[in-house]
């Protein structure tokens, strides 16, 4: 036999979400009574698996505020200006928080229109008035309604305001706002500094949302997407994002891996590398960077992504996934792994799991939600809402920086209209519940106990049950 049939005959066996099935094991546990508390990447615990894709019709600020709240977490996407990428992360640390440390002022001697605009292009209804860094006043969305725009911000401000110290607890906060009918109150520092803005909403959200992703100060994390060659956006998105998510189509290659080591050593969150979807892949990657916090693994797997098709290379998302679960095994490393491209169902997640999964990544599923930057029509009687994979025409068209498929002159993504599915939250409800069902099924009572208990069996083919059917012909 020649060396070609053989590698041919040694081939190995990829399968994905069609191929497998959980098997049911002895339960203890009730659906709700399932823990689903897990890791986004090293340091970022996450309350439910779901991540949503750095994809242009999928996450922006929007997306990524609504999945941090009900426990999950985003990753913004980076086809746009580092600029626009760095405030839509803002936008999501800005959202929710105990305390606000980066607050936005206006001095006294600012004009009325001038807070107007600022509070408008904030998303803010008041800001503190500050004189030399000291808090001197404060002016709200109704003092701008009721004032004429000319005025002097210091003409217009309430002078007296109620003020917190740094120490006060969240429900000291509460208190003080209701005793005095303020929705809003400066943190100052014992010699008047200006420290910080506590916000009613943002309280009561902390007391609705008790699952959310929060960071040490109580604001929603986020990830941002980032291209491994360039750093300077790495950098200045890690002054405010959570985590870094390497974009790149295929990360096992020489030049990739020795940006992104290159990075790793320039910021100071974690780095989540990736795509990978082999166990030489992780291996060659882990081993060559200092500090890998997670693993995104899938290739060419997801809804409009045709790279499988156009130039028959892939590691479809379950064989990724368990071939990165086998390699960290193997060298003793423990990091997150995200299962990436064409998850469609809870079931997805679950399989993802029971084959060495921490997480999963939607993009298909979220698109089809309110809170995606997608574009909407009807057709036919029935809202419809625009997906297209990044490596499609008109994503590279939009491009405005380095991206993973620079170097590409071939298309490697599609677009597609899905059906409006309605907003997130009863996405990820409808997640979580089956998620938390397969589960109970299978006898897990949390995610560790799935990757390590989960039994899997494979689905027998049409091609194979015909080949099956073959041979007990020919043994008859």
């Amino acid at each position: 036999m020649g060396r070609f049939q053989k590698k041919f005959n040694g081939a190995e066996t990829v399968f994905n979400f069609d191929d497998v099935i959980l098997l049911p094991g002895f339960s203890k546990v009730e659906p709700k009574e399932v823990d689903l508390a897990t890791r986004f990447s090293k340091n970022i615990p996450i309350s439910i698996p779901i991540v949503s894709s750095p994809m242009d019709t999928v996450t922006e600020s929007e997306m990524a505020i609504a999945l941090a709240r009900h426990g999950g977490i985003g990753v913004i996407h980076r086809n746009c200006t580092v600029e626009e990428e760095v405030e839509m992360v803002k936008i999501v640390k800005r959202s929710e928080s105990f305390i606000i440390r980066e607050v936005v002022t206006i001095s006294k001697d600012a004009k009325v229109g001038e807070a107007a605009e600022i509070m408008r292009k904030n998303r803010i209804s008041g800001l503190p008035v500050v004189e030399n860094n000291k808090l001197v006043g404060i002016i709200t969305g109704r003092d701008v309604r009721f004032t004429d725009l000319s005025v002097s911000v210091g003409e217009a401000m309430t002078r007296n305001v109620v003020v917190a110290r740094p120490e006060v607890t969240p429900e000291e906060a509460v208190e003080l706002m209701k005793k005095h009918k303020v929705e809003k109150l400066p943190v100052v520092d014992k010699d008047g500094k200006l420290v910080g803005l506590i916000t009613y909403r943002d309280v009561a959200l902390r007391g609705e949302y008790k699952g959310a992703t929060r960071d040490e100060e109580g604001r929603l994390r986020v990830a941002a997407a980032v291209s491994p060659f360039d750093v300077e956006r790495a950098k200045l998105l890690s002054k405010h994002a959570d985590a870094l998510v390497i974009d790149v189509a295929h990360f096992h290659n020489e030049n990739v891996i020795d940006a992104t080591r290159r990075l790793v050593r320039e910021v100071e969150v974690d780095v989540v590398i990736g795509s990978l979807g082999t166990k030489k892949g992780v291996l060659d990657s882990v081993s060559k960077i200092d500090s890998v916090a997670g693993l995104r693994v899938g290739i060419g797997s997801g809804s409009v992504c045709i790279t499988t098709e156009v130039t028959r290379v892939g590691a479809p998302t379950l064989f990724a996934v368990s071939q990165a679960a086998d390699a960290l095994e193997e060298i003793g490393v423990e990091a997150p792994i995200i299962a990436d491209g064409g998850v469609r169902n809870p079931g997805d997640v679950v399989l993802a799991i029971a084959l060495g999964a921490s997480c999963a990544m939607l993009g298909y599923v979220f698109a089809a939600c309110k809170e995606s930057p997608s574009q909407m029509t009807m057709m036919n009687g029935r809202y419809f809402k625009l997906h297209r994979g990044m490596g499609s025409q008109s994503a590279r068209q939009k491009r405005m920086a380095v991206d993973r498929y620079s170097s590409k002159d071939i298309p490697e993504g599609t677009e597609i209209w899905i059906p409006f599915r309605g907003e997130v939250s009863s996405v990820i409800n409808e997640f979580v519940a089956g998620i938390r069902a397969a589960m109970g099924y299978a006898g897990a009572s949390n995610i560790e106990e799935l990757r390590r208990n989960g039994r899997v069996a494979r689905v027998i083919s049409t091609r194979e049950k015909v080949s099956i059917g073959q041979r007990i012909n020919q043994l008859k």
